[in-house]
């Protein structure tokens, strides 16, 4: 896997406060970032895997009745 830099602009109390929070987790500063996005990403990703899987299951839903409603049209 090769690496790739990302940059973003933040406030200095921000960057400090977490810089501070990576060392007392004994973490640098980069490894803490990755960390949070991975996370974040996990999250999004989750709740995009669920709003898909209700859309499909309310689709399943719809198709199952109107199959359920042709049972009786004397097509066996």
């Amino acid at each position: 896997m090769s690496a790739a830099t990302l940059s973003f602009r933040a406030p200095a109390e921000f960057a400090e406060q977490t810089k501070a929070l990576a060392s007392a987790l004994r973490m640098s500063a980069s490894d803490y970032v990755r960390e949070a996005v991975r996370e974040k990403n996990e999250r999004a990703i989750k709740a995009r895997m669920v709003f898909l899987s209700k859309q499909l299951s309310a689709q399943h839903l719809v198709e199952n009745q109107a199959m359920d409603a042709s049972v009786g049209d004397g097509l066996a």
